[in-house]
């Protein structure tokens, strides 16, 4: 059963215990024995995959270009006595690939973010849980873990971080939500490697401490760094790891301490949180309270570009901007600020705004889903697409709104009834008023058409096509569905080698 722990700000003359401290039960979770459940099995592949397609789909998008070249400039070092194999980068030939494993975990955790099309889970904080996976598995394949080991790190690096996500808010104070990811892939890499508590706590609060930073990053005119963010925190966490593995220590409590997070990044030394964490010999489940993308785009416009394509289909009258009046969304608090009208950033209808920008513009999706009755991951963000004078007249009748029930559903704790999308006002010039809403994506495993292993495959499929010989895609299929089978110093299958030429960045320092 799970148990919810409370978590507050401690003077340092209370001294709070080590095993009180919230860094401390995670890493106890992270070396709980408990065997990993069949359909955790199964969902760890299915996200394994979906990071593939969408990485594949990026490999030559300027920010991949970019880390993967510095991760090259940074091949592992043989016949040191310390180091292993190296790790592999997506889309690069095996003998071109092995690079330390940090600068692998940097370089495919761009690639894997870049176009906003993974895993994701929204409670009190939002995230990408998916993003735990490259660290992970770079570390893997770095030291010749097999596949059942594996499996068990990225079970425990989605539990940390999905209970982190339920009991702490991090944007409310400006926080980038990487600050989750620090600790959860620390958790995660502690449990593939079988290290002792200590070791795990120590690089859990290193993993925390160097990965907070403000969430500017999705604000405004958003930057290429959106992608590097999460990149940078598992980076952040196999370095954490590695000082840990050598006896250095960390801020402690990091959590709870008189300067610590809570204190002065969060709610203030007043304040406490309620983290859920499972029980000792209690299963490592979170993964399955995740959700994947259908589209690349937020995840909050999942189900509206849902809404869009069903409207398009019933209404094709809609997709002229003569025809309209204005476009009243109701929605989620979160919805409304961070992706909608009610974040005040005029960047959101700008037509010449950048992908990342428009990738966090309901407004702007909603007018090109309901005008295409589609969503593409290159076409629906070009350049000529977002200047489409019919586009951008309608576009500007696109607002969203708070509506206080939504944005209940959209924090309730009960799955059942948990949602992101809301309900639209169409106004027409005649007069006419046309109602619909949608509450969770048809992709979400409550939706009309959940995603299942056939449906991961395929879209792996679409993705990789052109970018992929045939036989590489059915080779990596093959293989990591039989990732529970493969051997110590068998996880080099799960990398993917392109047929495509791989760009290289202009030169930095490296």
């Amino acid at each position: 059963m799970t148990v919810k722990h409370t978590v507050r700000t401690y003077s340092s003359k209370e001294n709070l215990p080590r095993e009180e401290q919230l860094a401390y039960k995670l890493a106890k979770v992270a070396t709980d024995p408990v065997e990993v459940d069949p359909e955790v099995v199964d969902m760890v592949i299915n996200r394994i995959i979906d990071n593939a397609s969408v990485a594949i789909a990026s490999l030559n998008r300027a920010p991949i270009v970019s880390a993967r070249t510095q991760a090259l400039g940074h091949k592992v070092t043989e016949g040191s006595g310390f180091t292993g194999h190296g790790a592999l980068l997506y889309g690069a030939p095996d003998d071109n690939a092995a690079v330390s494993p940090e600068w692998a975990a940097w370089a495919n955790g761009v690639a894997v973010r870049e176009l906003d099309y993974h895993d994701t889970f929204l409670a009190a904080e939002y995230s990408h849980p998916g993003d735990n996976i490259p660290p992970i598995l770079a570390v893997a394949q770095h030291v010749g873990s097999n596949g059942k080991d594996l499996i068990r790190g990225i079970a425990t690096g989605y539990e940390v971080q999905v209970d982190l996500v339920k009991g702490i808010c991090l944007h409310e104070h400006k926080i980038d939500h990487i600050a989750h990811i620090g600790p959860s892939a620390a958790a995660g890499i502690g449990t593939l490697l079988g290290l002792d508590t200590e070791t795990i706590f120590q690089a859990i609060g290193q993993g925390l401490h160097t990965t907070t930073a403000t969430r500017q990053s999705r604000k405004g005119e958003i930057s290429t760094w959106k992608a590097h963010a999460p990149a940078f925190a598992g980076k952040m966490a196999i370095e954490a790891v590695d000082r840990a593995m050598r006896g250095q220590t960390s801020p402690t409590p990091i959590y709870e301490g008189e300067d610590g997070v809570i204190a002065w990044l969060l709610s203030g030394p007043d304040a406490s949180y309620e983290v859920p964490l499972p029980e000792q010999g209690e299963a490592k489940r979170a993964i399955l309270d995740t959700y994947t993308k259908e589209h690349s785009a937020e995840y909050q416009a999942q189900a509206w570009i849902d809404l869009a394509r069903k409207l398009h289909n019933e209404h094709p009258e809609l997709a002229d901007p003569n025809n309209v009046q204005s476009i009243l969304i109701k929605t989620s608090h979160h919805t409304h600020y961070v992706i909608g009208s009610g974040a005040n950033d005029p960047q959101k209808y700008d037509p010449q705004a950048s992908r990342e920008t428009l990738d966090h513009s309901i407004p702007y999706i909603f007018t090109v889903a309901l005008q295409d009755g589609a969503w593409h991951h290159v076409d629906s963000y070009a350049p000529e697409r977002a200047g489409r004078e019919d586009t951008v007249a309608l576009w500007n009748k696109v607002t969203t709104e708070e509506d206080p029930e939504w944005t209940r559903r959209y924090h309730s704790l009960d799955i059942s009834e948990k949602a992101f999308g809301g309900s639209v006002e169409i106004t027409l010039n005649d007069g006419t008023v046309l109602t619909d809403e949608i509450a969770v994506a048809d992709a979400h495993p409550l939706g009309a058409r959940p995603f299942a292993r056939e449906q991961y495959i395929n879209k792996f499929r679409t993705l990789a096509e052109g970018l992929v010989a045939p036989e590489e895609i059915e080779r990596f299929l093959d293989a990591v569905q039989r990732l529970p089978e493969l051997e110590a110093g068998e996880l080099g299958q799960l990398n993917i080698v392109a047929a495509v030429e791989l760009d290289k960045a202009q030169k930095g320092i490296f």
